[in-house]
Protein backbone atom coordinates (compact mmCIF):
# COMPACT_ATOMS: atom_id res chain seq x y z
CA UNK A 1 0.00 0.00 0.00
CA UNK A 2 0.91 3.75 -1.02
CA UNK A 3 0.00 6.95 -1.08
CA UNK A 4 -1.10 6.25 -5.05
CA UNK A 5 -2.90 3.00 -4.25
CA UNK A 6 -4.55 4.94 -1.38
CA UNK A 7 -5.40 7.68 -3.79
CA UNK A 8 -7.21 5.38 -6.33
CA UNK A 9 -9.20 2.95 -4.30
CA UNK A 10 -10.51 6.36 -2.48
CA UNK A 11 -11.63 8.14 -5.70
CA UNK A 12 -13.23 4.53 -7.17
CA UNK A 13 -14.64 4.14 -3.97
CA UNK A 14 -16.43 7.62 -4.03
CA UNK A 15 -17.62 6.95 -7.87
CA UNK A 16 -18.79 3.71 -7.13
CA UNK A 17 -21.45 4.98 -4.13
CA UNK A 18 -22.69 7.63 -6.47
CA UNK A 19 -25.39 6.55 -9.74
CA UNK A 20 -25.79 8.39 -12.67
CA UNK A 21 -28.69 9.60 -11.84
CA UNK A 22 -28.47 11.17 -8.37
CA UNK A 23 -25.92 13.38 -10.04
CA UNK A 24 -28.04 14.02 -13.34
CA UNK A 25 -25.94 12.18 -15.77
CA UNK A 26 -28.15 10.24 -18.73
CA UNK A 27 -27.16 6.80 -19.11
CA UNK A 28 -29.29 6.10 -22.24
CA UNK A 29 -30.02 2.34 -21.52
CA UNK A 30 -27.33 -0.55 -21.93
CA UNK A 31 -25.36 -2.42 -19.40
CA UNK A 32 -23.02 -0.70 -17.14
CA UNK A 33 -19.82 -2.77 -16.46
CA UNK A 34 -18.59 -0.46 -13.50
CA UNK A 35 -20.81 0.87 -10.22
CA UNK A 36 -21.72 4.43 -9.73
CA UNK A 37 -19.85 6.92 -11.91
CA UNK A 38 -17.59 6.25 -15.23
CA UNK A 39 -14.24 8.02 -14.85
CA UNK A 40 -15.38 10.14 -18.32
CA UNK A 41 -18.74 11.08 -16.58
CA UNK A 42 -17.33 12.24 -13.59
CA UNK A 43 -14.59 14.61 -15.15
CA UNK A 44 -17.49 16.01 -17.02
CA UNK A 45 -19.03 16.89 -13.35
CA UNK A 46 -15.76 18.36 -12.43
CA UNK A 47 -15.88 19.91 -15.65
CA UNK A 48 -11.60 18.70 -16.32
CA UNK A 49 -10.44 16.99 -19.31
CA UNK A 50 -10.90 12.85 -18.67
CA UNK A 51 -6.56 12.04 -19.06
CA UNK A 52 -6.42 14.79 -16.58
CA UNK A 53 -8.79 12.78 -14.24
CA UNK A 54 -7.39 9.22 -14.97
CA UNK A 55 -3.83 10.87 -14.43
CA UNK A 56 -5.24 12.04 -10.91
CA UNK A 57 -6.76 8.79 -10.08
CA UNK A 58 -3.86 7.12 -11.14
CA UNK A 59 -1.77 9.46 -8.51
CA UNK A 60 0.43 10.27 -11.54
CA UNK A 61 -0.76 14.40 -11.34
CA UNK A 62 1.39 15.25 -8.22
CA UNK A 63 1.01 19.18 -9.66
CA UNK A 64 -2.87 19.30 -9.22
CA UNK A 65 -4.30 22.25 -8.68
CA UNK A 66 -6.22 22.73 -5.18
CA UNK A 67 -8.96 24.53 -7.40
CA UNK A 68 -9.67 21.17 -9.06
CA UNK A 69 -9.26 18.61 -6.14
CA UNK A 70 -12.06 20.79 -4.99
CA UNK A 71 -14.30 20.31 -8.41
CA UNK A 72 -13.72 16.67 -8.14
CA UNK A 73 -14.73 17.02 -4.43
CA UNK A 74 -17.94 18.75 -5.28
CA UNK A 75 -18.75 16.40 -8.22
CA UNK A 76 -18.12 13.55 -6.09
CA UNK A 77 -20.34 15.21 -3.35
CA UNK A 78 -17.32 14.64 -0.80
CA UNK A 79 -18.38 15.78 2.79
CA UNK A 80 -15.55 18.20 4.61
CA UNK A 81 -13.44 15.50 5.77
CA UNK A 82 -13.44 13.66 2.70
CA UNK A 83 -12.34 16.87 0.98
CA UNK A 84 -9.70 17.21 3.42
CA UNK A 85 -8.51 13.44 3.06
CA UNK A 86 -8.46 13.73 -0.87
CA UNK A 87 -6.05 16.91 -0.27
CA UNK A 88 -4.05 15.37 1.64
CA UNK A 89 -3.48 12.17 -0.27
CA UNK A 90 -3.20 13.98 -3.70
CA UNK A 91 -0.49 16.81 -1.86
CA UNK A 92 1.28 15.32 1.06
CA UNK A 93 2.74 17.54 3.83
CA UNK A 94 6.12 15.85 3.46
CA UNK A 95 7.47 19.25 5.91
CA UNK A 96 4.56 17.60 8.68
CA UNK A 97 6.60 15.72 11.71
CA UNK A 98 5.82 12.58 12.86
CA UNK A 99 3.63 12.44 16.45
CA UNK A 100 6.70 10.87 19.06
CA UNK A 101 6.42 7.93 20.64
CA UNK A 102 5.52 8.86 24.21
CA UNK A 103 3.36 11.28 25.98
CA UNK A 104 4.26 14.71 27.96
CA UNK A 105 4.67 14.93 30.95
CA UNK A 106 1.65 17.58 31.18
CA UNK A 107 -0.67 14.77 29.88
CA UNK A 108 0.95 12.17 32.04
CA UNK A 109 -0.01 14.17 34.64
CA UNK A 110 -3.49 14.66 33.89
CA UNK A 111 -4.17 10.92 32.87
CA UNK A 112 -3.22 10.52 36.64
CA UNK A 113 -5.42 13.15 38.23
CA UNK A 114 -8.51 11.78 36.65
CA UNK A 115 -8.99 8.88 39.64
CA UNK A 116 -12.83 9.43 38.00
CA UNK A 117 -12.50 9.38 34.49
CA UNK A 118 -11.44 5.87 32.53
CA UNK A 119 -8.79 7.92 29.63
CA UNK A 120 -6.01 6.49 27.74
CA UNK A 121 -3.73 8.23 25.10
CA UNK A 122 -3.72 6.89 21.36
CA UNK A 123 -0.51 7.80 18.90
CA UNK A 124 0.39 6.84 15.46
CA UNK A 125 -0.95 3.60 14.94
CA UNK A 126 -3.11 3.46 17.72
CA UNK A 127 -0.40 3.36 19.84
CA UNK A 128 -2.04 2.78 23.57
CA UNK A 129 0.87 5.61 25.24
CA UNK A 130 -0.60 6.33 28.73
CA UNK A 131 -3.71 4.97 30.69
CA UNK A 132 -4.92 5.23 33.88
CA UNK A 133 -6.30 2.92 36.37
CA UNK A 134 -10.03 3.31 35.96
CA UNK A 135 -9.34 2.17 32.65
CA UNK A 136 -6.84 -0.79 33.34
CA UNK A 137 -9.95 -2.13 35.34
CA UNK A 138 -12.89 -1.56 32.67
CA UNK A 139 -11.10 -2.27 29.50
CA UNK A 140 -7.68 -3.66 30.21
CA UNK A 141 -4.18 -2.96 31.55
CA UNK A 142 -1.51 -2.23 29.61
CA UNK A 143 1.47 -2.09 30.79
CA UNK A 144 1.94 -6.18 30.76
CA UNK A 145 0.73 -6.24 27.09
CA UNK A 146 3.42 -6.99 24.70
CA UNK A 147 1.69 -5.20 21.91
CA UNK A 148 0.01 -2.44 23.39
CA UNK A 149 -2.20 -0.96 20.45
CA UNK A 150 -5.49 -0.75 20.06
CA UNK A 151 -5.86 -1.92 16.46
CA UNK A 152 -4.10 -5.48 17.14
CA UNK A 153 -6.41 -5.57 20.24
CA UNK A 154 -9.52 -4.95 18.76
CA UNK A 155 -8.84 -7.58 16.13
CA UNK A 156 -6.70 -10.01 17.39
CA UNK A 157 -8.07 -10.42 21.32
CA UNK A 158 -11.19 -12.21 21.48
CA UNK A 159 -11.37 -11.00 25.47
CA UNK A 160 -12.01 -8.02 23.94
CA UNK A 161 -14.87 -8.79 21.46
CA UNK A 162 -16.66 -10.72 24.60
CA UNK A 163 -16.42 -7.25 26.57
CA UNK A 164 -17.31 -4.70 23.83
CA UNK A 165 -21.12 -5.78 23.20
CA UNK A 166 -20.69 -3.10 20.32
CA UNK A 167 -17.41 -4.85 18.77
CA UNK A 168 -18.35 -3.95 15.05
CA UNK A 169 -18.97 -0.07 16.23
CA UNK A 170 -15.14 -0.17 17.76
CA UNK A 171 -13.74 -1.97 14.96
CA UNK A 172 -14.99 0.86 12.83
CA UNK A 173 -13.78 3.65 14.94
CA UNK A 174 -10.09 1.86 15.06
CA UNK A 175 -10.40 1.49 10.96
CA UNK A 176 -11.81 5.32 10.65
CA UNK A 177 -8.77 6.51 13.14
CA UNK A 178 -6.09 4.58 11.05
CA UNK A 179 -7.51 5.99 7.99
CA UNK A 180 -7.13 9.59 9.24
CA UNK A 181 -3.69 8.84 10.08
CA UNK A 182 -3.16 7.82 6.73
CA UNK A 183 -4.61 11.02 5.21
CA UNK A 184 -1.95 13.25 7.54
CA UNK A 185 0.69 11.00 6.40
CA UNK A 186 0.20 8.98 3.39
CA UNK A 187 3.92 8.00 2.70
CA UNK A 188 4.66 7.10 6.39
CA UNK A 189 6.39 3.73 5.53
CA UNK A 190 5.50 2.19 9.32
CA UNK A 191 2.13 3.38 9.12
CA UNK A 192 1.82 1.38 5.54
CA UNK A 193 3.03 -1.63 6.62
CA UNK A 194 1.30 -1.59 9.75
CA UNK A 195 -2.21 -1.50 7.80
CA UNK A 196 -1.11 -3.94 5.12
CA UNK A 197 -0.14 -7.08 7.85
CA UNK A 198 -3.18 -6.44 9.49
CA UNK A 199 -5.35 -6.48 6.33
CA UNK A 200 -3.28 -9.52 5.69
CA UNK A 201 -3.78 -11.74 8.74
CA UNK A 202 -7.89 -10.06 10.03
CA UNK A 203 -10.98 -10.38 7.19
CA UNK A 204 -12.79 -8.30 9.11
CA UNK A 205 -10.37 -5.50 9.23
CA UNK A 206 -9.70 -5.89 5.60
CA UNK A 207 -13.25 -5.58 4.50
CA UNK A 208 -14.00 -2.64 6.26
CA UNK A 209 -10.54 -0.54 5.20
CA UNK A 210 -11.44 -1.52 1.55
CA UNK A 211 -14.66 0.35 2.30
CA UNK A 212 -12.79 3.75 2.56
CA UNK A 213 -15.37 5.28 4.62
CA UNK A 214 -13.65 8.47 6.57
CA UNK A 215 -15.38 9.39 9.54
CA UNK A 216 -14.08 11.01 12.42
CA UNK A 217 -15.29 9.40 15.05
CA UNK A 218 -14.93 11.86 18.25
CA UNK A 219 -17.77 10.94 20.17
CA UNK A 220 -19.69 8.07 20.75
CA UNK A 221 -20.32 5.10 23.13
CA UNK A 222 -20.31 1.31 23.28
CA UNK A 223 -22.17 -1.42 25.37
CA UNK A 224 -19.72 -3.63 27.69
CA UNK A 225 -20.53 -6.85 29.63
CA UNK A 226 -17.86 -6.70 32.44
CA UNK A 227 -17.59 -9.54 33.55
CA UNK A 228 -18.02 -7.76 37.72
CA UNK A 229 -19.84 -5.47 36.94
CA UNK A 230 -22.27 -6.47 34.43
CA UNK A 231 -23.75 -4.55 31.87
CA UNK A 232 -22.12 -0.98 31.13
CA UNK A 233 -22.16 2.03 29.02
CA UNK A 234 -19.43 3.61 27.98
CA UNK A 235 -19.99 6.88 26.46
CA UNK A 236 -16.44 8.63 24.88
CA UNK A 237 -15.44 11.58 23.76
CA UNK A 238 -12.24 11.85 21.86
CA UNK A 239 -9.63 15.02 22.41
CA UNK A 240 -6.78 15.91 20.39
CA UNK A 241 -3.95 17.28 21.83
CA UNK A 242 -2.83 21.03 20.71
CA UNK A 243 1.20 20.31 21.22
CA UNK A 244 0.72 16.78 19.08
CA UNK A 245 -2.00 16.47 16.36
CA UNK A 246 -1.04 12.71 15.95
CA UNK A 247 -2.03 11.91 19.65
CA UNK A 248 -5.19 11.99 21.04
CA UNK A 249 -6.94 11.37 24.66
CA UNK A 250 -10.16 8.70 24.23
CA UNK A 251 -12.09 9.71 27.53
CA UNK A 252 -15.08 7.05 29.12
CA UNK A 253 -17.75 7.62 31.33
CA UNK A 254 -18.85 4.77 32.67
CA UNK A 255 -22.19 4.14 33.89
CA UNK A 256 -24.16 1.23 34.44
CA UNK A 257 -26.50 -0.07 31.68
CA UNK A 258 -30.18 -0.08 32.94
CA UNK A 259 -31.11 -1.84 29.23
CA UNK A 260 -29.21 -5.03 30.65
CA UNK A 261 -29.63 -4.87 34.24
CA UNK A 262 -32.28 -7.69 35.59
CA UNK A 263 -34.13 -6.13 38.24
CA UNK A 264 -32.23 -3.01 39.79
CA UNK A 265 -29.68 -5.35 41.26
CA UNK A 266 -26.83 -3.83 39.20
CA UNK A 267 -27.78 -0.55 41.10
CA UNK A 268 -28.31 -1.60 45.18
CA UNK A 269 -25.58 -4.10 44.57
CA UNK A 270 -22.98 -3.95 42.74
CA UNK A 271 -22.40 -0.33 41.95
CA UNK A 272 -22.18 0.54 45.87
CA UNK A 273 -19.77 -2.25 46.73
CA UNK A 274 -16.35 -2.65 47.31
CA UNK A 275 -15.62 -6.50 45.88
CA UNK A 276 -11.90 -7.58 46.69
CA UNK A 277 -11.21 -9.33 43.34
CA UNK A 278 -8.26 -10.26 40.98
CA UNK A 279 -7.64 -9.80 37.29
CA UNK A 280 -11.02 -9.36 34.83
CA UNK A 281 -8.84 -9.16 32.18
CA UNK A 282 -5.37 -10.75 31.56
CA UNK A 283 -2.71 -8.18 33.08
CA UNK A 284 -5.43 -6.18 34.91
CA UNK A 285 -4.23 -4.53 37.98
CA UNK A 286 -5.91 -6.73 40.77
CA UNK A 287 -5.31 -3.95 43.81
CA UNK A 288 -7.83 -1.17 42.00
CA UNK A 289 -11.39 -1.20 43.42
CA UNK A 290 -13.27 -1.22 39.98
CA UNK A 291 -16.31 0.15 40.76
CA UNK A 292 -15.50 2.88 43.02
CA UNK A 293 -14.63 5.30 40.97
CA UNK A 294 -17.99 4.86 39.23
CA UNK A 295 -19.66 5.31 42.40
CA UNK A 296 -17.55 8.76 43.28
CA UNK A 297 -18.56 9.80 39.90
CA UNK A 298 -22.37 8.44 40.13
CA UNK A 299 -21.93 10.75 43.80
CA UNK A 300 -20.65 13.88 42.30
CA UNK A 301 -23.25 13.87 39.42
CA UNK A 302 -25.94 13.84 42.19
CA UNK A 303 -24.41 16.89 44.08
CA UNK A 304 -23.82 18.62 41.17
CA UNK A 305 -27.95 18.07 39.84
CA UNK A 306 -28.91 18.81 43.50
Amino acid sequence: MNRRTELRSFLQSRRARLSPSEVGVPTFGGVRRVPGLRREELAQLAGIGIDYYIRLEQGRNDKVSASVLDAVARALRLDELERVHLHNLAHPDRSRPLAAERVSEGTQWLLDNMPDTAVFALGRRTQVLAWNCPASKIFLDFAPVPERNLALLVYGQPAIRKLVLDWPVMARHVVAWLRLEVGRHPEDEETNAFIAELAATDSDFRRLWREQDVVDPMHGAYRLQHPLLGPLTATFRTLLLPEDPDQMLIVYAIEPDPSGAEGGEADSGIWCTSPDHGPVLPGCCPTHDIAAFIVRGRASARVTSG
